[in-house]
C-alpha cells in the first residue's frame, strides 16, 4: 500500500472522531503516504498530526469530485464521512479501492454510491429506527470510522481520540486557573429546553462546588459569552481561541460541561471527564453515536419544555453529574 488518500470535509467534532481510524490506518501502514482531504473548516483538527504525511483542503468554489480527481496514482481511498461529497471526492480518484460508508435509510445514497466507491458499509444509525425500536444499539461514530479503516485491511488498532496540543498552545492559556469546571458555551443554551436565565442560574449552582468557573465559546456563542461575562457568572470567559490552545484549555480541565457539539470530542481528546446536555429529540441515537469516548462523563437530556419545573430538575441532574466527576 504506497498511496492512501483519506476524506472528511464535514464538521470539526466528527473529523476528530475519525482520528482513531486515521491514527490505524498510519499504524497499520506506517510505509504508506496518506493524505487526509478536509474543508477549510475542520483542517484545523489535522494541524501537525503525526499520522498524515499531508493535509489538502478542499477549495469552496470545487466540486469534491473535481478536486477528487486532481490525486492520480491512489491506491486505497476511504470516505471518512457517510455523505455523498465525501464519497464522490474518492470515487474520483480511480483507487482500485475506493471504501466509504452510508446510513440504512438513505436509500438513494446507498443506491447511487456504488457508482463511486467499490466498498459500501451500511450504519443502522437513524433517529426513526431509534425511536421505533427501544432496544437497537447504535455503534459510536468512531466505532462505525474504525469499521472502514479495519475492511482496508487495518490490523493495528488504535482507539483513542487524538488532538495534537503544541507547548505554545498551552503556554497561551497557562494563566487560566488549575482544574476549573469548563463549561463551553454555544446557542443551544439558549433554545429547545433550555434558556439564559437557566444557564446563569447554573453558574450560581456551580459556584458551590469550590471550583474556578471558566467559560469558552465559539463563533456560535458570542452572544452568550457576552451575557456570562457582564453578569460575572464566570471568573474567566475567553473565546476566538484557535483549535489547539482550545483543547489546551480544555486540557486544564477538572470536569467540561457541553451543549451537544464538538466541544464534546475536544473534551475526549484531551481525557477530561465531560458533562454533555443532549437535545430532547432523538435523544437515543444521539447519545449513543456521539457520546463521549473512553472518558468518565454523564450523558443527559433536555427537557422536553421550559417550564420552571423542568428548568429546575435539569439543572439538579447537570450540576449533580458534575459533582459526581469532580
Amino acid at each position: 500500500m504506497k498511496r492512501i488518500l483519506l476524506s472528511r470535509t464535514d464538521r470539526v467534532g466528527d473529523l476528530i472522531l475519525s482520528t482513531p481510524a486515521i491514527a490505524t490506518m498510519r499504524a497499520s501502514f506506517p510505509q504508506a503516504h496518506i493524505t487526509i482531504v478536509c474543508s477549510g473548516y475542520n483542517a484545523v483538527v489535522m494541524q501537525n498530526s503525526p499520522d498524515v504525511d499531508a493535509v489538502a483542503v478542499v477549495p469552496s468554489q470545487v466540486r469534491p469530485e473535481a478536486f477528487g480527481a486532481t490525486f492520480p496514482d491512489i491506491d486505497l481511498a476511504i470516505a471518512l464521512a457517510p455523505n455523498s461529497a465525501d464519497l464522490k471526492l474518492i470515487g474520483a480518484t480511480g483507487a482500485r479501492v475506493r471504501i466509504g460508508y452510508t446510513y440504512q435509510r438513505r436509500y438513494l445514497t446507498r443506491l447511487v454510491a456504488r457508482l463511486w466507491v467499490t466498498d459500501l458499509l451500511v450504519s443502522a444509525a437513524d433517529p426513526a429506527m431509534c425511536d421505533r425500536h427501544p432496544d437497537l444499539v447504535v455503534q459510536h461514530e468512531v466505532d462505525q470510522v474504525l469499521a472502514l479503516a479495519k475492511r482496508a485491511g487495518a490490523r493495528t488498532v488504535v482507539p483513542d481520540l487524538r488532538v495534537t496540543i503544541t507547548d505554545a498552545d498551552r503556554a497561551e492559556v497557562a494563566g487560566l486557573p488549575h482544574d476549573p469546571i469548563v463549561v463551553h458555551l454555544g446557542k443551544r443554551w439558549t433554545e429547545q429546553g433550555s434558556t439564559t436565565a437557566s444557564l446563569l442560574e447554573i453558574f450560581r449552582e456551580l459556584r458551590a462546588l469550590g471550583r474556578p468557573l471558566v467559560a469558552t465559546y465559539g463563533s456560535d456563542g458570542e452572544a452568550l459569552a457576552a451575557v456570562v461575562r457582564t453578569t460575572g457568572a464566570a471568573d474567566v470567559v475567553v473565546g476566538g481561541l484557535r483549535f489547539g490552545v482550545w483543547a489546551a484549555a480544555f486540557e486544564r480541565a477538572a470536569c467540561i460541561l457541553t451543549i451537544d457539539t464538538g466541544a464534546t470530542h475536544v473534551a475526549s481528546a484531551v481525557r477530561r471527564p465531560t458533562v454533555v446536555l443532549f437535545e430532547h429529540a432523538y435523544f437515543r441515537l444521539n447519545s449513543q453515536e456521539w457520546s463521549p469516548y473512553r472518558v468518565p462523563n454523564a450523558v443527559l437530556r433536555k427537557p422536553a419544555d421550559e417550564s420552571p419545573e423542568a428548568l429546575r430538575a435539569s439543572r439538579a441532574e447537570i450540576v449533580a453529574a458534575v459533582t459526581a466527576l469532580l
